[in-house]
């Protein structure tokens, strides 16, 4: 397996990336090619380097966090991202993983691999630690304005990943809102409610957002701005919980390990609400596997990301997701006129 990894992309980059890679290559059966400025690459890298696990691909240019995604994908054309990316498309890597700018990853890999049929808005599926099961919640910032065949297509292509890649075998789809009745909601939400329901998959109706963590519902559908939020507020207070328990717990429990010989509950707790521990999240919807991480992404979220974005491609994801789409979005599409903007697109 040989993934392609941005190594100028992130708020740590290339230092974080490099030390995530080399923990990634000593657990996982991968070879990856870190693409960058070689010469600040290999300052991470212990001198002799063998056995292939690690290439380097050098390039000059990279694509900053506060740069405007398009323009500098179109005009940054040795870019680290755009290199990865073409690295997948001519079969040289099965898969892409970036901390970079994710406008920029979208960008890239549009532009690039192109997108599924029926795709006109990749999405970025993040998963979060439900009580009773895992959640996917999409978009979580790929895409801030939607229109409702959007997430139409956003929970198509989640359905596909939960099955293919998470195991589950029917995946109840909720919608996003600020009650439960279908006429609740923005106009995007009242406007999607329809669509989800007639078009053949788990629809249940409207969920809140105290109904993320449940996990009675597997996938969360919403616009990328509002997931974004929901994301940066969940990895927010799972800090902030840790540390009120460190606070508070932590001396008490210290004892009463000590002297009953048990695993830390402290530490299960931690495990739980490590947003880390999965270490990134997969763009849906393009015609190859990608894997963006959080731009403060630590080495072991890196190697987590690399770990994932093998995994994607073994279980044949896009390939799943085309199968989705095609049954219901493309074939829907032929015998309705539901809108596309397949012509507005990059």
């Amino acid at each position: 397996m040989r993934v392609a990894v941005d190594a100028m992309g992130g708020d740590h980059a290339p230092g974080a990336v490099v030390q995530g890679v080399r923990e990634a290559v000593s657990v996982f059966p991968v070879q990856v090619i870190l693409v960058g400025d070689e010469e600040a690459i290999r300052s991470y890298l212990p001198s002799g380097l063998g056995g292939g696990e690690i290439v380097v691909r050098h390039t000059a240019e990279s694509v900053r966090m506060d740069d405007p995604p398009l323009k500098a994908v179109r005009h940054k054309r040795r870019s680290s991202i755009r290199i990865a990316f073409e690295m997948v498309k001519k079969g040289e890597a099965d898969a892409v993983v970036s901390a970079g700018n994710s406008g920029a990853i979208m960008a890239a890999g549009i532009l690039t691999l192109g997108r599924i049929e029926g795709v006109d808005r990749p999405a970025i599926a993040g998963v979060f630690p439900g009580e009773k099961s895992p959640v996917i919640l999409i978009d979580v910032g790929a895409n801030v304005d939607c229109k409702p065949f959007h997430l139409l297509q956003f929970a198509v292509m989640a359905e596909a990943y939960a099955i293919a890649c998470l195991g589950m075998e029917s995946p109840k789809v909720g919608l996003l809102s600020i009650g439960e009745e279908g006429s609740k909601g923005n106009e995007l939400v009242r406007a999607a409610h329809p669509l989800l329901k007639d078009h053949g998959i788990n629809f249940v109706g409207n969920v809140e957002g105290r109904d993320i963590f449940k996990g009675e519902v597997e996938i969360i559908v919403c616009d990328g701005f509002v997931g974004n939020v929901a994301l940066k507020l969940s990895e927010g207070m799972a800090d902030a919980v840790r540390n009120m328990l460190d606070r508070e717990l932590g001396p008490f429990f210290e004892g009463q390990i000590a002297e009953m010989g048990e695993e830390d509950p402290l530490q299960r707790i931690h495990k739980a609400l490590d947003y880390e521990a999965f270490g990134g999240a997969p763009l849906l919807g393009l015609n190859g596997v990608s894997v963006v991480c959080h731009g403060d992404a630590s080495q072991r979220a890196i190697r987590n990301a690399i770990g994932l974005a093998a995994k994607y491609v073994n279980c044949a994801l896009v390939e799943k997701i085309a199968l989705k789409m095609e049954r219901h979005i493309v074939n829907a599409s032929r015998k309705s006129d539901t809108p596309k903007e397949r012509s507005s697109s990059i």
